[in-house]
Order: C-alpha cells, then structure tokens, then sequence
C-alpha cells in the first residue's frame, strides 16, 4: 500500500482524517509534530519558544529524511509548516503520495478559534487578528501546499470519514 501523507494550513483536518483512515485502514497513524515534540520531550509551543521556528523546521526536516530511508506508518499527518522547505516537499513526495487538504480560512477560523497551542497564531485575541493572519499565511503558503500535493482535496463542509474515503479512491492497497 502507498503510504499517505496529508498536508495543509492547521486546522485543515490533517490529524482528524488521518484517524479515520487508521480505523478504515486498521493501520496507526503518526502525526510529525507529535513525534517531533516527544522527541525533543517538549511540546511544539515549548520548542518555537526556546528554539525559534528555523530550528523547529530543521527538527521536520530531520525526522524526514530518517522517513525516506524507512518511514514507520503508512498513515503520515504533517505540520502544517512542513511542506514549505523545497527539500521537504521532495522527501514527502519520496515517502508517499501527498493529499493537500484545501481549506477556506474562515473554516480555519472557526476551528481553531478556541485553540491556544499554535505558536503561528499566539498573541491573537480577536477573531478578525487570527482570520487576518490565517488569510496571509495561507497565501504565502499556498504554492508549496500545490507543489507537494499529488491531489487536491477540498474539505470545506466535509466529514472526516468522507475525506478519508476519497483519499482511498487514489491509494491502491
């Protein structure tokens, strides 16, 4: 079977549809930042803070290449900063077949509006401060999404079993 790599902004549903496709699949799943804040035995807030973000990139650049070489699960749920290193995007594509999962920012908003983890998005309090910054860096971002994706999926208004099911359409298993 194709290991299967989601990507996309946070709040996208990575992790989310990625359970999904654990249970339809019976396989487990590993989400990167997960691995990358028990690695480093900090969480991923813990890590932007006394790291920085460039130090944070190297740590996904790093689990990466251990990957290509033998990726641990089929099911892969990256950090939504992962695809924007050029090498990153030529390793997933390595491991995998890479399904963007394509959200509008106002579906980001909202599912992260109560959400306090996310480093990108700390100091925000308003929903129009946290739409605006989602709205930019989605921008800026969009094009190393595409350019990592084989597919992709449009998961506005979508159940996570509903993605999973049209990512299995693509995946020969």
């Amino acid at each position: 079977m194709d290991t299967i790599i989601l990507v996309g902004f946070m709040g996208c549903g990575k992790t989310t549809v990625s359970a999904a496709l654990s249970q339809k699949l019976g396989e487990k799943f590993l989400d990167t930042d997960e691995e990358i804040a028990r690695e480093a035995e900090m969480s991923v807030s813990e890590i932007f803070a006394a790291e920085g973000e460039a130090k944070f990139r190297d740590r996904e650049t790093a689990l990466l290449c251990r990957y290509a070489e033998d990726c641990p699960c089929r099911i892969v749920s990256t950090g939504g900063g992962m695809p924007l290193r050029e090498e990153n995007r030529k390793l997933l594509q390595k491991i995998g077949r890479v399904f963007y999962l394509q959200a509008q920012p106002e579906t980001i908003c909202s599912r992260l509006e109560h959400d306090t983890g996310r480093p990108l998005l700390a100091g925000l309090s308003s929903r129009d401060e946290k739409l605006r910054k989602i709205r930019d860096m989605l921008t800026q971002r969009e094009e190393a999404y595409r350019t990592a994706a084989a597919h992709i999926l449009p998961v506005d208004g979508k159940r996570p079993e509903e993605i999973a099911s049209e990512i299995l359409q693509y995946i020969s298993y």
